[in-house]
């Protein structure tokens, strides 16, 4: 029997720790597939996808910068999908149809939860307004914390976010240089990290025993993380668990069934608070 072909698309993507960790899904569960990266040009997303598809492919991962052309493509959404506007995971059905799915925030709850990070009643400030800020707002407004700001190099574009989602609890952006703290959680959701860089933070963002979480990951804590630990966070995370959470919700809506994302975490050391 032919295994079935799944892939994850972006660029860049030779860094992507997906391919690992969805076969190891798969001899976990069972399943007979394959999943590969593949690099599309950024103005060649669509042709990529349509490709993969008449190859014979089932489904795909979308990661930076085509979130938010991914949710373009679809034929339909699902709910979360719908309300972030941005798709991780294209399902592409028997009928010729593709579905565009979001799994980035429940992944990201998931790894904050796992690593004892209360959400409930804090102060959250989260960096950047692009499609994987999106991704995640709905999920952290529904674990109800107390205030959530997105804070951007463009004003106007947090702004514009936080009135996206203001209808699920107390969020509100603005521009990096406008920020004050204390806060009590701080996710970097900018690419920021991506190209060795670090967007600019006033020194008193950190309240007492705060948590550093970077969306981006590296085989060396990120300049964010580093940031966060020279100024006191009592946890630097990066988003290798995130990933491998949101990978298990993608895997479950492509085949069916719910890895054991535990020992999958293991191999990649992504328990790690450094």
């Amino acid at each position: 029997m032919t295994p079935d072909r799944y892939a994850v698309i972006g660029n860049p993507i030779a860094h992507s720790k997906s391919p690992f960790i969805h076969t190891l899904f798969a001899e976990q569960t069972g399943q007979a597939m394959t999943y590969e990266r593949i690099l599309a040009p950024l103005d060649g997303f669509r042709e990529t996808v349509l490709r993969f598809r008449a190859e014979g492919g089932r489904g795909m991962n979308v990661t930076v910068p085509f979130k938010l052309e991914a949710a373009e493509l679809c034929d339909r959404l699902s709910g979360r999908a719908a309300r972030a506007g941005a798709v991780n995971t294209l399902i592409f059905h028997a009928d010729g149809t593709i579905e565009g799915d979001n799994t980035d925030g429940a992944g990201l709850v998931r790894d904050l939860l796992g690593h004892g990070v209360p959400l409930e009643g804090q102060r959250v400030l989260i960096l950047g307004a692009g499609g994987a800020v999106r991704g995640v707002l709905a999920p952290l407004l529904a674990e109800r914390p107390a205030a959530l700001v997105i804070a951007n190099r463009t004003a106007d574009k947090a702004e514009q976010l936080a009135a996206d989602f203001a209808d699920l609890g107390p969020v509100h952006g603005c521009g990096f240089e406008a920020l004050a703290g204390p806060f009590d959680l701080i996710i970097n959701g900018t690419s920021a990290s991506l190209t060795g860089e670090l967007p600019p933070l006033p020194d008193d963002l950190l309240g007492k025993g705060a948590v550093a979480y970077d969306m981006a990951y590296g085989s060396e804590p990120t300049p964010f993380q580093r940031w966060a630990q020279a100024h006191g966070a009592r946890l630097a995370l990066d988003g290798l668990g995130m990933l491998v959470e949101q990978a298990a919700e993608s895997f479950y809506r492509w085949r069916g069934v719910r890895p054991d994302t535990a020992p999958v975490r293991q191999a990649l050391g992504a328990s790690h608070t450094a």
